[in-house]
């Protein structure tokens, strides 16, 4: 496994700005009341920061110089007074929007979560699940300070900024203006480095997804890894990675410092041209001390909002791309999708309708053309053939995994387009090869079949497969917690499991793709066993590599070269000694 198995397959967002940072406020417009009481509370924070200077301007010239002890006790114990209350607010402001804003990023992923249910085959077939993870937790979590320090930071801030200039400006228009001659660079500067920031932290969001994406399937396939002794190929991969992850953080970061450095920058001009200005221009007195003093205090009141929304705006810059990457997965339209005049699927009966229906995976690469059958309810029908024929196209079609392009797929004279996914597969039972086990209990996974199932209709469909007697020799039997994808199970008890967990659904249409391909000798016969239980008033099709295990069925389609090359039941094929007379002998 290489490091360019994981392809940067993401391409740099072209959105705009503004458009992401107000689709992302608008989760925290949801909740106005809260925003209205922080506002509330801020307004406050602000106004005692903003009167503070003017405290200290009385104190040095109306108390402090006159020598007026009395009246400067009182004035400090008001201003004690205030500026307590100040800093009580502003830890509840703090747990407000901790608060809400833990809410705003539960939401944010639990609506990506809830669309990723809704796409399709192709959007997860394309991604490694480690891209998909960390859209879903990483850059959704990345979210989480943009929103919390827009209140915190950037309203307070920026009202500061504005209140100070008036403040200033009414004291004394020159030193104000003297105080914010380093305006222009900043602004100027910002403009410069924006662009370029922007740019690299969408490279090293993607750099982030193709560390997650190999860690992912590294530890997914560390059995095969073991197998073939490539330790140390995975190791160097992993090196690459993590040195591109590493760079190109180190690229954005460099970035990101300029921004500091514009800022100290333009403070240092505006505090060196107010200095100027107050003694060399104005030639401020001893009189107005106390205005110098306030006056100071002010600049810091200015330029350290400033500085704050200088690193609110960096943030911003920073996390965009992750912005960016959740609404991208959050706008995409599922393929398959109910239509607008869908009905509900009536209880099935079992006919199923080919007409003329073609597939592809890729543009100009026909998987299936013009594929025509009718299967009357309660058949058995085997789809057999090489790999990469289309067996699998087929049935993935019949469950809507997948749409044709073209013709018509009918399940008693429905379009599959023409009802609702739900209402469709509810009646259908997929059973394949690869069959997942969730972490939880034996009784709970098979359950997941039919939620509402008692634990006798469990154990029931336990039976029918053969699985009853391997489970009840377990320690804790149905209750035996089972680990990761099953681990502790060998593969065909899995299978075993996921039968019943097909079969428990009761499905009117029943699709075995490959089935019984992981179970051992003893355990197929009494499953199929089973099988021929079940399949008896339902329809069904099994797709098989080992023929012996279809010679029943009551039709046998060979699929080859994106057609039905062959139909019939099995001493007939065998009779013709076509195609399926060879698959046969292959195998004797």
């Amino acid at each position: 496994m290489a490091a360019n198995s994981i392809k940067d397959d993401e391409e740099v967002s072209t959105v705009k700005k503004s458009v992401t940072i107000k689709r992302l406020l608008s989760y925290l417009f949801r909740y106005k009341k809260t925003i209205t009481a922080v506002m509330f509370i801020m307004a406050y924070c602000v106004g005692i920061s903003l009167v503070n200077p003017l405290i200290l301007e009385s104190a040095i010239d109306d108390y402090i110089t006159p020598g007026n002890i009395t009246g400067m006790i009182v004035l400090v114990l008001i201003a004690l007074a205030l500026n307590v209350g100040k800093v009580v607010l502003v830890k509840i402001r703090m747990y407000i929007m901790s608060r809400m804003t833990n809410s705003i990023i539960q939401s944010i992923r639990e609506e990506a979560f809830s669309h990723l249910q809704t796409l399709g085959f192709k959007f997860f077939d394309s991604r490694p699940t480690g891209k998909i993870l960390s859209r879903v937790m990483g850059d959704v979590n990345s979210l989480k300070q943009v929103l919390q320090n827009f209140v915190i930071t950037l309203l307070p801030d920026f009202i500061t900024v504005i209140a100070v200039m008036v403040i200033m400006l009414i004291k004394n228009p020159k030193l104000a203006l003297a105080s914010m001659v380093g305006l222009p660079i900043l602004i100027t500067g910002l403009l410069v480095i924006e662009n370029v920031c922007r740019v690299r932290w969408q490279i090293h969001r993607k750099k982030s997804s193709n560390l997650n994406a190999f860690l992912h399937e590294d530890i997914s396939g560390i059995r095969i890894i073991k197998t073939f002794a490539a330790e140390d190929e995975a190791l160097e991969s992993f090196d690459e990675l993590t040195k591109e992850h590493r760079d190109s953080f180190m690229d954005a970061v460099r970035v990101n410092d300029a921004f500091n450095t514009v800022v100290e920058i333009s403070t240092a001009i505006s505090v060196v041209s107010m200095y100027y200005m107050a003694i060399n221009v104005l030639g401020v007195g001893a009189a107005e001390v106390g205005l110098l003093v306030a006056f100071t205090s002010y600049l810091s009141l200015f330029w350290m909002p400033i500085a704050n929304l200088g690193s609110f705006y960096n943030q911003i810059i920073a996390n965009l791309a992750a912005a960016e990457r959740v609404f991208e997965v959050i706008d995409l339209e599922p393929e398959i999708k109910d239509g607008e005049a869908v009905g509900e699927m009536p209880q099935i009966t079992g006919r199923v309708r080919f007409e003329n229906v073609g597939f592809s995976y890729e543009d100009g690469v026909p998987v299936l053309k013009n594929v025509n059958f009718d299967i009357t309810p309660g058949e058995t029908i085997a789809l057999v053939g090489p790999t990469g024929a289309g067996k699998t196209t087929v049935v993935n079609l019949i469950s809507r995994f997948y749409d044709a392009q073209n013709g018509k797929v009918l399940i008693d004279d429905s379009d599959v387009k023409d009802v609702t996914i739900e209402s469709l597969r509810s009646q259908l039972g997929i059973m394949t090869q690869d069959n997942f086990l969730f972490t939880g209990t034996i009784r709970e996974n098979i359950r997941y079949g039919k939620l509402d199932a008692t634990d006798e209709e469990i154990e029931e469909a336990c039976k029918k497969v053969g699985a009853h007697d391997f489970i009840m020799k377990l320690e804790k039997g149905y209750e035996t917690e089972l680990k990761e994808r099953g681990g502790g199970l060998s593969a065909g008890q899995k299978q075993l499991l996921a039968f019943a967990r097909t079969i428990l659904s009761d499905p009117r249409i029943l699709i075995l793709d490959e089935a019984t391909s992981s179970i051992d000798t003893k355990s197929e016969i009494a499953v199929q066993k089973g099988i021929a239980t079940i399949l008896k008033g339902r329809t069904s099709f099994v797709i098989a590599h080992r023929l012996s295990t279809i010679r029943n069925a009551d039709r046998i389609f060979v699929i080859q070269n994106g057609g039905i090359a062959e139909s019939g039941k099995h001493d007939e094929l065998m009779a013709r000694k076509g195609i399926y007379y060879n698959l046969n002998m292959a195998q004797a």
